[in-house]
């Protein structure tokens, strides 16, 4: 589908061809994000890390009790984790052209809603009230989270202290972040090849 957008700063208009979202291939590239992120580093010892005697606890025969071999087997309290997790990386492959899909979907539903913006040029400084200033003249006024995505220097570092804004280079756009802003700010000439 085609969808056009004005330009701020400029009379010109983007048309961008963007795919219809799918949730599912959205909920994919999001899980595959979240998965990359997750440290992994829960674990648990065996019965052979846990630090204690390894003598036998009491005579194999002559006590009516049931046979033991060590106080650190997982049936005791202070004993051996069976089967606990243990470091690992919880990251996968997904592959590249699903990814661009997704990427693609994420930025097709915030235009469908109206809520991708493009910018020619933000030509404010690095302070924070120029870039107050600016958002003010252009409709945002701190009501929703704004993704601001931007390789401008001084407008990512104007925006950055602003509670309800979160800064990116472009290069770093992603799925995650655009469904989890309610708005999408970003340099027009991110999209000048008619694609994300």
């Amino acid at each position: 589908m085609a969808v056009t957008l004005d330009v701020i700063g400029s009379a010109r208009k983007v048309t961008l061809d963007l795919p219809e979202p799918k949730a599912s291939v959205l909920h994919e590239v999001v899980t595959w994000q979240l998965s990359k992120r997750r440290r992994g580093t829960a674990s648990t010892k065996t019965r052979s890390e846990v630090v204690g005697s390894t003598a036998k606890i009491y005579p194999q025969k002559g006590t009516g009790r049931a046979r033991h071999g060590s106080r650190k087997a997982p049936i005791f309290v202070g004993g051996g984790a069976t089967f606990g997790p243990r470091p690992r990386d919880y990251g996968y492959t997904l592959p590249k052209k699903v990814r661009r899909l997704g990427l693609s979907m994420a930025l097709a539903s915030r235009a469908n809603e109206g809520r991708l913006t493009l910018v020619e040029s933000f030509n404010i400084g690095g302070k924070t009230k120029e870039f107050v200033r600016w958002a003010e003249e252009n409709g945002f006024v701190g009501g929703e989270r704004v993704l601001l995505v931007t390789d401008d220097d001084l407008a990512r570092r104007a925006a950055r202290n602003l509670s309800w804004v979160s800064v990116l280079k472009g290069a770093g756009l992603n799925v995650y972040d655009i469904l989890r802003h309610d708005h999408v700010i970003a340099d027009a000439s991110l999209f000048q090849e008619e694609r994300p």
